[in-house]
């Protein structure tokens, strides 16, 4: 990941400090262990190089979406887990979208920026 940012993307600003691909770095790893944990497994992965930072897409199994994504106390849990990965992913993430897939599942896609 870190060799695939420093070799393709740029940004007016410069390139992606060290900071914002270790960002980038967290948010892969939580969006594809929820997949794998809560998600009935990874169903793919789909990464977009964008001016603004770097486009993520998961894909998984299951149609459950997170509680966390509506906000605190508006839906009950629907699974047990740490609690840390989706505030995390909320915090280091932008346009953060859960859509449901036409086959089953969902994909779970946002958008890390990387200036």
């Amino acid at each position: 990941m870190r060799s695939v940012v420093a070799e393709h993307w740029r940004a007016p600003s410069g390139p992606a400090s060290e900071r914002a691909v270790m960002d980038l770095l967290l948010v892969v790893s939580e969006l594809v262990t929820n997949a794998i944990r809560h998600g009935g497994g990874l169903a793919g992965f789909e990464l977009a190089l964008l001016p603004e930072g770097v486009k993520l897409s998961v894909h998984d199994y299951s149609d459950a979406v997170p509680s966390a994504a509506y906000g605190p106390g508006t839906l009950p849990r629907t699974h047990e887990g740490s609690g840390y990965g989706w505030p995390l992913i909320i915090r280091l993430s932008r346009e953060i979208l859960i859509e449901r897939r036409r086959e089953g599942g969902k994909t779970v896609g946002v958008l890390v920026p990387l200036t």
